[in-house]
């Protein structure tokens, strides 16, 4: 895809990026990190030790997505600038338009993508 076909798919990959990132600064309620986060809960002696390794969990698993989400953004911009957005990550084919709009950060066309899975369930 050329660099001007990208454009849109750049400006909704700097959107999502300049979300997820105010959305992680809210729930983290400012500059603390997650793990600090979590670390209080063990000072709540309230809570029970099953309630207190529940919210780390959470915490954590919430910190990993967002993380991955983050990253998944990153490379999507980088293959923009490096003008291989929209090719299938395995068999080179371009990706369906519609798939790159519900999902920009994207590597794989749709066949590609359900061999994926079923080579690597979750």
């Amino acid at each position: 895809m050329d660099a001007l076909a990208a454009q849109p798919f750049k400006a909704q990959l700097e959107q999502a990026r300049e979300a997820l990132l105010a959305q992680i600064a809210e729930q983290r309620g400012g500059q603390i990190g997650r793990a600090e986060e979590a670390s209080d809960h063990f000072d709540n002696s309230h809570d029970d030790r099953g309630q207190i390794n529940t919210a780390r969990d959470l915490e954590f698993a919430v910190n990993e997505h967002e993380t991955a989400e983050l990253l998944a953004i990153e490379e999507a911009l980088k293959r923009i600038q490096a003008g291989v957005f929209g090719y299938c990550f395995d068999c080179g084919a371009p990706i369906a338009q519609d798939r790159l709009h519900a999902a920009p950060h994207t590597l794989r066309c749709l066949m590609c993508q359900t061999h994926f899975e079923k080579q690597h369930p979750v």
